[in-house]
C-alpha cells in the first residue's frame, strides 16, 4: 500500500490543526508519550514536527508534505511546493504578523533609528532581510521563546510573531512595522508532487482542509414560504451562490435553502420572519467545497 508522511505542526498550531482535520473528515489521536499520531486513514502516517523545522524535513524528503507558516519556509530557505495556503492560524482565520516593536518609552520609532543597534528573533534570516530591504545595519540575534522581556536590557528592539498585539501591550512594547505578514500553508516534497499517487493525495487533502476552512464562518439557513412571499424572502437573503428553491407537497408553498455569513444569522431571522418565513432552521456546516 502507498503512504504519504504527513507532518502535523507541534505547539501553538496544533490544536487548531487537530480540529481543521477533524472537519475535513480525518480523526488524529494525539498522545503527549508519541510524536506519531494516529489517523483513520491507513494511506496516512503523521509525524508532529515543530513549524519551525517542517520545511526543512519536507524539503529532505523525510516528510511527503506537511503544514506549517509561509514565514518558516521563507526563514529556512527550503525549497519545497506550496499546494495550498490553509487560512487559519493558532487562534482565527487571520493571518500572523511578525512584528519589529519597541519599548513604549524608547527613542526608536522608525527601523531607521535601529543603525548599530541590536534585535532579538526567533526568525533571523527574516530580519536581516528586512535590514537590507531598509539599508540599515543592526546586529541581529537569535532568541529562543520570551522575546518580548529581553528589551531593553538585552536588545535594543525584537521582531516577534503576534495575532493581535496583546502581549506586546502587556510588555509595554510598541509596534514600529510589520516585517512580514504570514498564513498557514500546505507545503509538499518536489518528489512526492510528482509522484501520481501522492500528487492526487495531497491534493485531495488540500481540497478537503480548504473547504473545512470555508465553512467556519458559514451556515445554513432552510426554510418554507408562501409562494406570493418569496420575493420578499429572498430579498432579506444573502447567498454564497443563489439559493436553492423546491417545491413542496403543497403546491402554494416553496422550500428555500442557502449559506450565509454566521455572523449575520441573528440579524437574517427576525426579518425572514417578517417576510412571511416559517419553519426557519439554522444548521452547522463541515465543508463547502467550490
Amino acid at each position: 500500500m502507498s503512504i504519504l508522511r504527513l507532518g502535523i505542526p507541534k505547539g501553538s498550531l496544533q490544536d487548531a490543526t487537530v480540529q481543521l482535520f477533524a472537519k475535513a473528515g480525518w480523526r488524529i489521536s494525539i498522545s503527549s508519550r508519541s510524536y506519531f499520531p494516529g489517523i483513520d486513514d491507513p494511506e496516512i502516517n503523521c509525524m508532529m514536527v515543530r513549524a519551525q523545522e517542517m520545511a526543512r524535513y519536507v524539503e529532505t524528503g523525510a516528510l511527503d508534505a506537511g503544514i506549517t507558516g509561509r514565514d518558516w519556509v521563507r526563514e529556512t530557505g527550503a525549497d519545497v511546493a506550496e499546494i495550498g495556503e490553509l487560512l487559519y492560524s493558532k487562534q482565527s482565520l487571520a493571518p500572523v504578523r511578525w512584528v519589529l516593536a519597541a519599548p513604549d518609552d524608547g527613542p526608536i520609532q522608525s527601523v531607521k533609528d535601529l543603525e548599530g543597534k541590536v534585535i532579538a528573533t526567533e526568525v533571523v534570516n527574516l530580519t536581516k532581510q528586512y535590514l537590507v530591504r531598509h539599508g540599515v545595519n543592526a546586529r541581529v540575534e537569535f532568541s529562543w521563546g520570551a522575546t518580548e522581556v529581553k528589551v531593553p536590557q538585552l536588545a535594543d528592539a525584537i521582531v516577534e510573531v503576534t495575532e493581535t498585539g496583546s502581549s506586546l501591550r502587556a510588555n509595554r512594547l510598541r509596534i514600529i512595522d510589520t516585517v512580514l505578514e504570514s498564513r498557514t500553508v500546505f507545503i509538499a516534497n518536489r518528489a512526492a508532487v510528482a509522484d501520481p499517487w501522492k500528487s492526487e493525495k495531497i491534493s485531495n487533502l488540500v481540497l478537503l482542509l480548504s473547504g473545512a476552512i470555508a465553512a467556519y464562518i458559514k451556515v445554513g439557513i432552510m426554510l418554507n414560504v408562501r409562494k406570493e412571499q418569496l420575493a420578499a424572502v429572498l430579498g432579506v437573503l444573502p447567498a454564497l451562490k443563489n439559493p436553492t428553491i423546491s417545491t413542496l407537497s403543497d403546491p402554494n408553498w416553496i422550500a428555500v435553502n442557502t449559506i450565509i455569513d454566521e455572523n449575520v444569522v441573528r440579524h437574517i431571522i427576525p426579518r425572514l420572519k417578517a417576510a412571511g418565513a416559517q419553519g426557519i432552521v439554522e444548521y452547522p456546516l463541515n465543508k463547502i467545497v467550490l
